[in-house]
């Protein structure tokens, strides 16, 4: 796989400065330009550049005073906006002269990139702009002056969050100290802070990080009041833009972006779990995302999105769902693949999942799979693992849906129906969380993984010691997962549907009975289950807003969420409950 060393590099005079500037793959493809922001250097593009490189002419380059390039003298005036956007339109002369780059920010590399697509001068030298952790100063002193003029309870609330956010940039306003504390202990310990708080891997910042933050100070300096005082009103962007907002970012409030559409009229939406930090922590989501943005832009416009609600958040995804050929699992891919998500739907029926895939296309799914497999047999599942990481990749959302039903009291339950019930409901569960599970650990980019449990497994019956048992494990399992795996970004969540009118009703089996009787009990249980007539489809959703969420825990339907209840508070109740004989 090619690397930041393979690059080619070159140095662009301007300003009084020289700048380093790095290059790679083919420069007859479009160009992406990526700008770093602070206290870094060009190296935070490094995993993203050699995925793009793959697709276009990929340039990077050192902010003056950064990195390889020169700094300025004096240091005070020498990183203004303007002499920034001059910086930009050199390189872009250099690398790109006869097209327009793509342009990509983070942090101040996305704060100064506004600026070059807000300004007059840069019209026709910008394609597209994807921002991320940089806002523009214009927008932001708009935004804050709309707070101070129109004060209410939520935007006072917005004004003093965003405050609390900025410690740091008081901090580098103060003359000397910042310059003092990176030359020293500080940029001894940024490292080490990077990994333990923005979970960043080693070998990140570069040898001239004190160097680089020291001057990085005077972006603050020179830009950050003036502009917040006396914002352009004419700072309308002029491009395409695509917003990524890391959600747990520890700098920047999301409330920054409420009305960013008053200022750019094609405005994408992304949203990731992640920290500040996203080019060294999410640099295949980002790459992905990068790609989809600058290939839809150079097709002539931004290609119309699915209408799904959390398009922001799934858009590009890799989901895979099993037991996606029918019920809770086809409307969870359905509602993924509107989404904008690309989905793995898993079933062992392999007609049902061909057409799972084939609507999901037709619902929004940039790409959609067919795969066929039995969640209780690890070796398939293993096969399962290895094919869909070699020819889709590394799986983002994973949901463990396939399951099956058992009524019958314990002593009529054989072994043989033990086993039946847990290899599928809780060992596919196993098999799912273990295989793409460590492959989410070790790509180290985060995920998430969702179980289906029951409301059974909090609610007691005499009727479902089998299944019961099968989910109270599921609910257990997601508990301890969700604990180990945190430390890796990676969600568990376990939903508790409730009484779904779905397929498992007609199919479930029921022991200690004739065949007679047990057809008998499956079309009174569809038919009750019918009359409650509770659709997967808001299952499916109850799943994608715990994705986004994070949840831990959901129950869904009112029955869910009420047993969920009593089992806490007054379990004794529900104990009681059990004892009755359901009537089937």
């Amino acid at each position: 796989m090619t690397t930041l060393k393979d690059a080619r590099e070159r140095v662009v005079r301007t300003g009084g400065v020289e700048l380093c500037v790095a290059e790679l793959g083919d420069p007859a493809r479009p160009t992406v330009v990526l700008v770093h922001g602070y206290p870094d250097s060009k190296e935070v593009w490094s995993e993203v550049a050699v995925r793009l490189a793959e697709r276009f002419h990929v340039v990077l380059y050192d902010v003056r005073g950064h990195g390889g390039s020169t700094a300025p003298k004096p240091l005070r005036g020498g990183f203004t906006l303007a002499k920034l956007t001059d910086d930009f339109l050199a390189v872009a002369d250099a690398v790109s002269p006869d097209r327009p780059v793509h342009l990509v920010g983070h942090d101040w590399g996305s704060v100064q990139a506004w600026e070059f697509v807000t300004v007059e001068r840069t019209k026709g030298r910008v394609a597209s702009f994807t921002s991320m952790s940089g806002p523009s100063l214009d927008h932001f002193g708009h935004w804050i002056n709309a707070r101070v003029k129109r004060p209410t309870p939520r935007r006072v609330g917005q004004l003093l969050g965003q405050g609390a956010k900025s410690w740091y940039v008081y901090l580098l306003h103060t003359p000397v100290l910042p310059e003092l504390a990176w030359r020293g202990p500080l940029g001894t310990a940024w490292p080490r802070i990077l990994r333990r708080v923005e979970k960043v891997p080693g070998g990140y910042p570069t040898s001239s990080l004190p160097r680089d933050a020291a001057h990085g100070a005077w972006l603050y300096r020179d830009n950050v009041r003036p502009r917040l005082r006396r914002p352009r009103e004419d700072a309308h962007a002029h491009v395409p833009v695509q917003l990524v907002t890391p959600t747990g970012d520890l700098f920047l409030s999301q409330r920054l972006y409420d009305d960013l559409e008053r200022w750019v009229p094609r405005l994408t939406r992304r949203t990731l779990p992640a920290g500040h930090w996203i080019p060294r922590t999410r640099p295949d989501q980002l790459a992905s995302w990068i790609e989809e943005f600058v290939t839809d832009t150079e097709g002539g416009q931004p290609a119309p999105k699915p209408a799904g609600r959390h398009f922001d958040r799934f858009g590009g995804q890799l989901v895979l769902i099993t037991g996606a050929g029918s019920g809770i699992g086809r409307a969870t891919a359905f509602a993924f693949a509107e989404a904008g998500a690309r989905i793995v739907a898993v079933d062992r029926d392999a007609e049902s999942a061909a057409r799972t895939a084939e609507l999901s296309g037709l619902l929004g799914a940039p790409s959609a799979w067919a795969e066929t497999a039995d969640v209780s047999d690890e070796q398939a599942m293993e096969k399962l693992a290895e094919k869909v990481a070699a020819e889709y990749g590394v799986v983002d959302v994973l949901v463990n849906n396939a399951g099956i039903g058992l009524s019958g009291s314990f002593f009529a339950t054989t072994p043989e129906d033990w086993r039946k019930v847990l290899d599928v409901n809780l060992w596919g569960v196993i098999h799912g969380c273990r295989l793409f599970g460590a492959q989410m650990a070790a790509r180290g980019q985060g995920g998430h993984i969702v179980n289906i449990a029951s409301a059974a497994a909090y609610q007691p019956s005499r009727a479902l010691p089998a299944y019961s048992t099968s989910k109270a494990a599921v609910l257990m399992l997601s508990e301890c997962l969700r604990a180990e795996l945190a430390g890796q970004d990676i969600g568990v969540t376990a939903i508790c549907p409730g009484f779904v009118n779905t397929a498992i009703t007609s199919t479930a089996r029921f022991t200690g009975v004739d065949a007679e009787e047990e057809r008998r009990r499956q079309k009174r249980t569809a038919r009750l289950y019918g009359m409650r007539n509770y659709p997967p489809e808001k299952v499916a959703e109850a799943i994608l807003r715990a994705v986004a969420r994070n949840d831990a825990v959901v129950p869904v339907t009112p029955e869910a969420r009420g047993a969920r209840l009593m089992s806490r508070f007054v379990p004794g109740v529900l104990r009681a409950i059990a004892r009755v004989e359901p009537k089937l």
